[in-house]
């Protein structure tokens, strides 16, 4: 899985600069100025989790004991991203107001690999 993971991370996090590149030259005279905050906000949580990903197949490396823990928090991550932003960035782009009521669900993805990397911690050995 660390394999898996470092090569997810490094695609979400080569996605993201070209995601806030792409909206900052091509969408700028496209889209309103809401819709491209809500793709900046996309862009930003997509970094974000693509380095917590990062970290979670780094500690992997190391882990001695049980990695279940980490590996879900990876999962989740992968999951919340792709729902999370996903959702934003559909959004940005067509203006469908229910595509909002998608990101919660990629946000609540978002919290559990947040959490399953704090049960990590605390099992550490």
């Amino acid at each position: 899985m660390t394999k898996i993971f470092i090569a997810i991370a490094a695609i979400f996090g080569g996605l993201s600069v070209g995601s806030g590149a792409f909206a900052s030259h091509a969408l700028k005279e496209k889209l309103t100025e809401n819709a491209l905050k809500i793709w900046e906000t996309g862009s930003k949580y997509q970094m974000y989790h693509a380095l917590a990903l990062l970290l979670v197949a780094l500690l992997l490396t190391k882990a001695e004991t049980s990695q279940n823990s980490l590996i879900y928090s990876g999962i989740a991550f992968i999951i919340g991203i792709f729902i999370f932003s996903g959702s934003l960035y559909a959004l940005s782009l067509s203006g469908i107001k229910w595509l909002g009521a998608i990101t919660p669900i990629g946000g609540v993805a978002l919290l559990i690999g947040w959490g399953c990397l704090a049960i990590s911690a605390w099992n550490y050995q």
